[in-house]
């Protein structure tokens, strides 16, 4: 009996590999031929910049202050007056104190009153004042209290009525217990103060205070020498230089214990 052959194992046919094949390479084909969408430039980065500085001010300064108002007064006023307040300290190391009071006729403006009482005080505490030898003393109170004078600012015919002397209304004066200045005087000086204005303010302050405290006039002691306080230096110097103060060199010294004086007289 013819043995039967045995089945052939049928291979794949060639046609299925050829199909294989251009599968394969189409697959790889398209991943190659797939489209990656370009990467996209950066953006440029700003530049780095500096913060901005202020452009310097090109002719700007700070403001200056106005000017003071100009102190005004009538040639005649009303005769009332502001008290300035009191109760300030006792100016001087020892001696007989004077209790003042400060008043100005309410007629004068733009004048301070506390201001200018101020600087009344601080003239008589002045190393050079009535205070630098030790025998007066003073303090400033204010109204209603007691005093041993009044300081008065006043226009010019208040100073003649209150100096009872006539007609003048250029100088100051002393009467009783009223140290007069006359406010014409204290605003525009005299001609030989030209130069130090507030000096002469300082001066009429110590001339007629040193009347209140005992002392009369006196005389220029010779051409070139430093004028006494209480000469009348607000009508000439007669030779000597201006002083303000009666105790021109400083406070008192053991061998000049007195203030600075001259020949007793009036011009």
């Amino acid at each position: 009996m013819r043995a039967q052959p045995g089945r052939r194992r049928r291979r794949p046919g060639r046609s299925w590999i050829l199909v294989a094949a251009a599968l394969a390479v189409c697959g790889l084909g398209g991943l190659a031929g797939a489209r990656v969408p370009p990467a996209r430039p950066a953006a440029p980065s700003a530049p780095a910049t500096r913060p901005p500085t202020a452009a310097p001010a090109v002719g700007l300064t700070a403001p200056a202050p106005p000017p003071p108002a100009e102190v005004t007064y009538p040639e005649e006023g009303h005769r009332s007056y502001t008290i300035a307040p009191g109760d300030g300290p006792v100016i001087g190391p020892g001696g007989e104190l004077y209790r003042y009071q400060v008043a100005v006729e309410t007629d004068i403006a733009n004048l301070d009153v506390a201001a200018f009482a101020a600087l009344v005080e601080r003239t008589y505490g002045d190393p050079r004042g009535w205070t630098a030898g030790g025998r007066w003393r003073f303090q400033r109170v204010g109204p209603g209290e007691p005093t041993d004078f009044v300081l008065y600012l006043v226009t010019p015919a208040t100073r003649d009525v209150l100096c009872q002397d006539g007609y003048d209304r250029y100088t100051s004066c002393r009467k009783n217990s009223k140290v007069v200045l006359n406010v014409a005087r204290w605003v525009h000086g005299v001609p030989q103060y030209a130069a130090a204005p507030s000096a002469y303010q300082q001066y009429m302050i110590n001339h007629e205070t040193g009347h209140r405290i005992g002392f009369g006039h006196e005389l220029c002691p010779g051409a070139g020498q430093v004028a006494p306080v209480m000469q009348q230096q607000t009508l000439g110097l007669h030779g000597c230089t201006p002083n303000a103060w009666p105790y021109p060199d400083g406070a008192a010294q053991p061998s000049h214990p007195d203030a600075y004086h001259g020949p007793s007289g009036a011009y």
